[in-house]
């Protein structure tokens, strides 16, 4: 309203729509304040609430389009102000896939996000003598980052990375804030993680090409005719993260970062038109769930992982598994028991305030107790009473080969190396060995070999063949006649029958490397496979040798396997 007039002045019905609008408003702020106090477990309880929140932005976002005119005149609606409700629309939309793991939501955020920057809806504020509305363009753009991050724009968040740079460079010289070494750490992590990845792919022009490894249609080795495999499906996974020195932005370290985009489809774009009709409430859902729900913990503590553990072990459906990725810092036991029991390996560690030296936990205490600050073995048994499907990323993962399957029920553990060569134990801060090849087996075995980057035309040519490589790994795992049957019930789930083959892989490399000499740099398993039909064969070696000769890398692989071994 203008100075001049009174309110008398104005129509009824323009000063309805200011009200109604001032009302939607503030309905929006209370429910999205509301959000961070729902529980971060449990797929039900939060449900009706994200539904009513969309329903009332829905609205707001309707409402402040149709009415645009009326609001700028009346009650001076600032452009940042409209950015601010898109910022929320994205957060909604970026919560809604963390909460569902529907990676179609990402598309979504993505859309609002991208159209604050379009539209210079933030522009205005470095105008504006308030430090607070300059946090809020600076928190977009970090929260559009892990967005376009999740999509793998690569080349956008490069230009994001710089924007966000000189945003920093002008918030911090205009305003004499405390806050300077926190942006600063932000641009830091940032430019680590578009960094981490070892091997750039390369087209004609020499520009980096962008390699997606979700889970794609035909990427999987599909169930032959007479195979007889579980029917198990993948329903839950906690990813968990708590590496030391590890590249992280946000909340995900780099291994949790690839192996939650293992865990997924390639996502595809929902038909809720959000740029032609203003709607935005997620009610267009895939016709089913296509990737497994997941929780994303970095660095809990003890009591948090096992409280999320057991939402997910309460709300796991029938003929359906659980999977814990566990990438940590060893904690190794201190002296030996006269019985060895599931608490006298150590494990890996849980979060707390403790010294660290060397990236490994020191003890200070009776030698004779157990670590607290630990997740042992013997702290998942209760959960095997379920279809359990473990994988540890740890320098002491060897702790969890000494299961006991109590109840009978399907149960696996893929398991790391414990000691790299120093070449590749050099590389750990950008992300660990193991997890890189369960996230692609290509990049980690270009990696191991010592390349750079690659043409984009080889890469497509060694993808092309590792193909033929996996479907023979499957028909290794299904015909062996001396296999586990846990095996076996999990290959029925494509993310599992994935991740099952790509460790084969790792496990079959890693001993044809002459690098890796030592037994504890090959991984490991509980229940062992057999490894004349898997990680030893022949024909896999075979393989491995035809693969090394396609990127010219044959000499750094044993060409006689079984004489040296």
């Amino acid at each position: 309203m203008t100075g001049a007039e009174t309110e008398d002045d104005i129509p009824l019905s323009e000063r309805k729509t200011v009200t109604d609008f001032c009302y939607l408003l503030d309905k929006s702020k209370q429910l999205f304040n509301g959000l961070r106090d729902l529980p971060q477990y449990g797929h039900k309880q939060w449900q009706s609430y994200f539904g009513r929140t969309f329903d009332v932005y829905t609205k707001l976002w309707k409402f402040q389009q149709q009415h645009r005119q009326v609001l700028d005149s009346r009650y001076g609606l600032k452009r940042w102000q409209i950015g601010e409700v898109a910022s929320k629309i994205g957060q909604l939309y970026y919560h809604y896939y963390l909460r569902t793991s529907e990676t179609s939501y990402l598309n979504e955020a993505f859309s609002f996000y991208s159209a604050i920057r379009q539209r210079s809806y933030y522009f205005q504020v470095n105008k504006e003598d308030r430090p607070e509305l300059v946090v809020k363009k600076l928190r977009y753009y970090a929260r559009y980052i892990v967005v376009c991050l999740l999509l793998n724009k690569m080349d956008l968040v490069k230009v994001l990375v710089k924007e966000l740079s000189e945003e920093i460079e002008d918030y911090t010289q205009r305003f004499n804030t405390e806050d300077q070494l926190e942006w600063n750490l932000v641009l830091q992590e940032v430019a680590a993680f578009v960094e981490a990845d070892p091997v750039v792919v390369l087209n004609d022009n020499n520009s980096v090409v962008v390699t997606s490894n979700r889970l794609q249609e035909g990427s999987v080795p599909p169930l032959e005719q007479g195979m007889v495999v579980g029917q198990l499906v993948l329903a839950d996974a906690l990813i968990i993260g708590n590496c030391n020195n590890q590249v992280k932005f946000s909340e995900l370290t780099i291994d949790m970062f690839r192996m939650l985009q293992a865990l997924e489809r390639e996502p595809v774009n929902l038909a809720t038109q959000t740029s032609k009709q203003g709607t935005i409430e997620p009610n267009e859902k895939p016709a089913k769930r296509e990737n497994p729900h997941k929780y994303l913990l970095y660095k809990p503590t003890f009591s948090q992982l096992f409280t999320f553990l057991s939402a997910s072990f309460k709300e796991l459906p029938a003929n359906s598994v659980l999977l814990v990725y566990l990438s940590a810092t060893g904690v190794f036991p201190t002296g030996h028991s006269d019985y060895e029991g599931l608490y006298d390996f150590g494990g890996v560690l849980t979060n707390t305030n403790r010294d660290v030296v060397n990236g490994e936990t020191v003890q200070k205490k009776n030698q004779a107790q157990k670590e607290m600050h630990c997740l042992h073995p013997g702290d998942l048994l209760p959960f095997t009473r379920k279809p359990l499907f473990v994988v540890v990323d740890s320098s002491n993962s060897t702790a969890y080969k000494n299961f006991t399957n109590l109840f009978g029920q399907p149960l696996v553990c893929l398991l790391s190396p414990t000691v790299y060569p120093k070449s590749v134990q050099d590389q750990s801060q950008r992300g660990s060995l193991f997890t890189l090849f369960l996230y692609s087996p290509l990049l980690a075995f270009s990696s191991v070999c010592g390349l750079n980057s690659l043409r984009q035309g080889l890469w497509d040519r060694a993808q092309e063949f590792l193909r033929k490589v996996y479907h023979d790994i499957g028909q290794m795992i299904t015909r062996s006649r001396t296999i586990d049957q846990a095996f076996l019930q999990f290959y029925g789930d494509e993310f599992l029958r994935l991740l099952l083959i790509r460790f084969v892989f790792c496990s079959a490399v890693l001993r044809l490397h002459k690098l890796f000499r030592e037994s504890q740099s090959f991984p490991e398993s509980y229940p062992e496979l057999p490894k004349q039909d898997t990680v030893e064969s022949n024909l896999l070696q075979k393989h491995i040798l035809e693969l090394a000769s396609i990127l010219d890398v044959q000499s750094l692989f044993w060409d006689d396997s079984l004489e040296a071994y």
